[in-house]
């Protein structure tokens, strides 16, 4: 990935703080990682406040998501074949997503967060199910807290270098997603036995 014009652009947002933090979390033009990485060099530099930048990361973090959740209740399956791939949104990841969201219910809103592919597209089928907004808010919300704490630290580290914090972080997103997926297992396996009780 050419990361000339992230980084220059990175650099402007910095000046507006906890808003262009937020605001680039919200648009999702710049993979978060980047995003929060450079929140955490801000942070290093002593330009912002890691509680600041904490609930700027998670804030922006949620909405970015309520949005594609109102374009998945409104817009449906139909408007993602037809535009996705303008909002990166290719129909594989859709697809991955809306399986990942039937197989295990809207717990899956909290732990796909953490699953690579998965974790962009999931806030699309749980609009078009009408999960209630209230839950998916929820669940987006305290997903938000590890990922945004995670890379605010790893870029705090790194300092200077925080440029580099993709190739670090995935170090991080292995054992991330991994942990998720043992949660969803766990999860559908208190549901099943707690259901067969009932029966």
């Amino acid at each position: 990935m050419d990361t000339d014009w992230i980084l220059q652009l990175l650099s402007t947002l910095g000046d507006w703080g906890y808003i262009g933090v937020a605001g680039a979390l919200m648009v999702e033009v710049i993979p978060s990682e980047l995003v929060l990485g450079y929140a955490g060099y801000l942070v290093h530099e002593g330009q912002i406040s890691l509680v600041g930048a904490m609930l700027s990361g998670m804030i922006g973090g949620t909405l970015a998501q309520v949005f594609l959740y109102w374009l998945g209740r409104y817009g449906g399956r139909p408007f993602f074949d037809r535009y996705g791939k303008f909002l990166l949104m290719p129909p594989r990841h859709i697809e991955a997503a809306e399986k990942w969201f039937e197989k295990h219910g809207t717990f899956v809103v909290f732990t796909a967060r953490f699953i690579p592919v998965v974790r962009h597209a999931i806030s699309i089928p749980a609009g078009m199910s009408r999960m209630p907004l209230s839950s998916f808010c929820l669940y987006t919300f305290a997903a938000m807290f590890p990922w945004t704490l995670l890379f605010l630290l790893v870029g705090m580290q790194l300092g200077t270098h925080w440029q580099h914090i993709e190739v670090i972080g995935v170090r991080y997103i292995k054992p991330l997603a991994a942990i998720a997926i043992g949660g969803i297992a766990l999860y559908v396996l208190f549901t099943f036995l707690r259901s067969r009780k009932r029966r």
